[in-house]
């Protein structure tokens, strides 16, 4: 199996030419022509990812998050991006991220939080009917802010919510942005939505109109469920091929 035979798949499900201007999706370590023996897909590019790929038999990393992210200036003992970079290139392991361009593909992240709400007709929250930036849709029934507030924390796993005033009035349609969505919350309020759910959201941004709130999961807990969805697209491309789901996850953020 050659490398650019499973990046051309993924890349069918989420183009790079969608990615955001600003990103670094696509391949980041590797020769798209090397014989890829197998391949572990996580969230962050890690040194401890790598070595798992390592221990399992695999020369190929994908992840959510692009390992070089804003360029790299210097390589230097301990820093997390260089020994993740230094711990890739001894071993001979291809890292790949699909990244905003797999946020932007209904299938993916925002999509998989629609999903996980058991939303109705699903449109893009900001794009062109093709791809786009966040969703919204509608809740099968309107809940009270009281109901609606456990089902948001069982279905992103969160033990804490980061929320603005609680409405009085129920929750009927809902807008969803995976990772950093403070871009998109007046088109969130104008898209009808009475709740809108992102990650890393500022004090400010809590300071909301009457009749909308919005709710701050975290940014791991919102895109977190793409690592299943990458998986499950080299699977469905090549069902003979050893693909895993990474054992090493971790948020790095801790509620103490």
């Amino acid at each position: 199996m050659k490398l650019y035979e499973i990046l051309a798949a993924i890349e069918r499900f989420a183009p790079l030419s969608i990615q955001e201007s600003w990103d670094n999706a696509g391949l980041v370590c590797g020769d798209p022509d090397m014989d890829v023996t197998g391949a572990v897909v996580g969230f962050d590019c890690t040194k401890e990812l790598i070595c798992e790929a390592v221990s399992r038999g695999a020369n190929l990393v994908v992840t959510h998050h692009p390992l070089i992210f804003k360029g790299v200036k210097r390589i230097l003992p301990g820093e997390p991006v260089s020994a993740a970079l230094v711990a890739a290139i001894k071993n001979d392991v291809a890292v790949y991220a699909a990244h905003t361009n797999a946020d932007k593909v209904m299938e993916g992240v925002s999509g998989a939080m629609g999903r996980a709400l058991r939303l109705e007709d699903m449109e893009f929250l900001d794009g062109d009917g093709i791809s786009g930036l966040g969703v919204v849709g509608n809740l099968p029934e309107p809940l009270s802010v009281e109901e609606f507030v456990p089902k948001v924390k069982q279905a992103f796993g969160c033990a804490v919510l980061r929320c603005s005033r609680a409405l009085d009035c129920p929750v009927s349609r809902v807008a969803l942005c995976g990772g950093a969505g403070s871009s998109l919350i007046e088109k969130a309020r104008l898209s009808g939505a009475q709740a809108y759910i992102t990650g890393d959201l500022s004090y400010h941004d809590f300071f909301t109109h009457d009749g909308f709130m919005v709710m701050d999961i975290g940014h791991y807990e919102g895109e977190e469920a793409i690592t299943g969805i990458l998986f499950s697209v080299i699977k469905k491309n090549f069902p003979n091929f050893a693909v895993y789901i990474a054992n090493t996850k971790h948020n790095p953020v801790s509620y103490l």
